[in-house]
């Protein structure tokens, strides 16, 4: 079947809502929109199941307000995590709003079992800057638990459906993507997008609604070692910024302090609980060193800090990982039944965390920039709402406050689903904004008869992970930066071109989506010269030791 004769059998899907993403920010944005069964959302995920996005592999909790605790004390450490730079209004909404969500959607509607105490009480952690234990949990799987419950109350909703293999290629905009070219649009406004339907025809389709929430998560991949799973590879940054969307603060790439650091489980996050239950880091002689960078905080240092000791020890001593030790501060029982996650796979891997440290790395963990979004999620392009890690409501500053990032994609996908609630004069949505499809183009795919190779994508996608990874990872600096923005450039320009002619599918959709991302981060990161947060320059001369997990000993 030709190009041409597979776009004109293509029709768009209308929908009063589409979410691009279902983690918890896109999941709670439905969930308050399908109380009207008048009003249609439609959620498009590129995974095969709606369960799988970042969200599932939370480990740690959500924070809430523990006992002795109040929305002030939660402000103040956001804040100071934040390094100077989060947004107090942001920071007080979500301390303010978050706990009742936790209560009325999680607990009362979603029915999530957070670990209780033995009295039935809830049982609240603490976390690496938090001066509260305030993060509930349900053991080490607390996304996992979250995200389950809240898809299976989606698929109750009649009015809510769920596309699962389903890649966003671009966002629909007018002028860009208005068949009559000269009629005046303004402000640029957004009409859904365009989907690519992996399974059966493989097509790209048009996903045309009155307003669109983007919650496609975060950008992890983009970098050699991190702790996101393989969706995490920038699509919602990358699309908003090609729709004109505003992004803010892409040089905060948070990277988590303790991953595994054995061949087998690359990647496998070690929880922040498991220090905020008493485990310390040591070097791999056996000295604990987190006192002599953080001396009031300790190991349960913010997150930057902590990467960043680890990594100057590493590279100080010639360390392939360090230690982290929480058999000296648990029984055995209770590690098994606080972390059976965590203990599970290290046992698999031969490490019995019960009995001896764990093995540990930083790895790239959490985007605290992203698009830019107000305190309702709108974004600088007419009805689009941007929520979750791809979006950046100023909370996290230049570094995000353990446990928080759940906590704020629930709170901001509330609420943007209640400012879409509240734009709809008919009682649906925004349907009269809806256009039609007449006005919109279908996706033109002549002229794009090569196959996707797939050693091409999987080679440029490496050379966009490493080049990340040593030139924009942890410690940065002007000859680094440089290098990768002259790199990353040249590599888009082939990605474009090999885009262009090439049937698409969705590693090829995802490699130009990881190349814009990482344009976005390394270009904020040469711009800001200042240290702050996650954004560390290394002004010295000569180029810093830069360690590799590839070359870490099995154990």
């Amino acid at each position: 079947m030709t190009g041409a004769t597979r776009a004109t059998q293509e029709h768009a899907h209308e929908t009063d809502v589409l979410i691009i993403g279902c983690g918890i920010a896109g999941a709670a944005a439905a969930l308050r929109l399908s109380r009207n069964h008048q009003r249609q959302i439609t959620i498009v995920t590129r995974a095969r199941e709606p369960e799988e996005s970042n969200t599932r592999y939370a480990q740690g909790g959500i924070v809430t307000r523990g006992e002795d605790d109040s929305a002030e004390r939660l402000v103040e450490d956001i804040l100071a995590a934040g390094a100077g730079l989060s947004l107090p209004l942001a920071a007080r909404i979500l301390a303010e709003d978050g706990p009742e969500l936790v209560r009325e959607v999680l607990i009362e509607q979603a029915g999530v079992e957070f670990d209780r105490r033995p009295n039935g009480e809830l049982a609240y952690g603490r976390e690496g800057a938090h001066s509260r234990a305030r993060v509930l949990h349900v053991g080490d799987a607390t996304g996992r638990a979250i995200i389950k419950r809240l898809i299976a109350l989606l698929q109750e909703r009649p009015n809510v459906r769920i596309v699962t293999r389903a890649t966003a290629v671009d966002l629909i905009t007018f002028p860009h993507h208005a068949n009559d070219p000269l009629k005046v649009y303004e402000p640029i406004a957004c009409h859904g997008a365009y989907v690519f339907e992996q399974d059966g025809a493989a097509r790209v389709r048009r996903y045309l609604a009155g307003a669109t929430i983007l919650a496609a998560g975060g950008l992890g991949r983009i970098f050699r070692y991190t702790s996101n799973p393989p969706g995490a590879r920038g699509d919602g940054l990358a699309m908003a910024y090609r729709a004109g969307a505003r992004v803010i603060n892409a040089e905060y790439v948070q990277f988590h302090p303790t991953t595994l650091a054995v061949t087998d489980g690359e990647g496998f996050l070690i929880s922040e609980a498991v220090r905020g239950e008493g485990g310390r880091l040591y070097t791999p002689d056996g000295r604990h060193f987190m006192d002599e960078y953080a001396p009031e905080w300790g190991d349960l240092a913010p997150r930057d800090v902590v990467a960043r000791a680890i990594h100057h020890e590493m590279v100080e001593h010639g360390y392939p990982h360090v230690l982290l030790d929480i058999h000296s501060a648990m029984s055995a029982e209770r590690i098994q039944e606080r972390f059976p996650t965590i203990y599970a796979k290290c046992l698999d891997l031969g490490i019995d965390i019960t009995r001896q440290p764990i093995p540990v790395v930083p790895a790239a963990h959490y985007f605290c920039g992203g698009v830019w979004a107000d305190a309702w999620g709108h974004t600088t392009v007419e009805n689009l709402y941007a929520v979750g890690e791809v979006a950046c409501t100023g909370i996290h500053g230049a570094n995000r406050l353990a446990s928080t990032s759940l906590l704020e994609g629930l709170a901001w996908g509330d609420r943007a689903a209640r400012d879409i609630v509240r734009a709809g004069a008919d009682g649906r949505c925004l349907s009269a904004s809806v256009v039609r499809a007449d006005d919109v183009p279908r996706w033109e795919e002549a002229g794009t008869e090569e196959a996707a190779d797939p050693a091409l994508i999987w080679r440029d996608m490496r050379t966009i992970q490493h080049t990340m990874w040593h030139y924009v990872g942890l410690v940065r600096s002007a000859r680094r930066l440089a290098r990768a923005l002259r790199d990353l450039t040249h590599l888009n320009q082939d990605i474009d071109s090999f885009y262009r002619v090439t049937r698409l599918n969705d590693a090829l959709i995802g490699l130009r989506h990881s190349v814009q991302a990482a344009l976005i981060v390394a270009e904020a990161a040469q711009h800001n010269r200042q240290s702050r947060g996650c954004h560390y320059r290394d002004n010295e001369k000569g180029a810093a030791v830069v360690w590799s997990a590839g070359d870490l000993p099995a154990l």
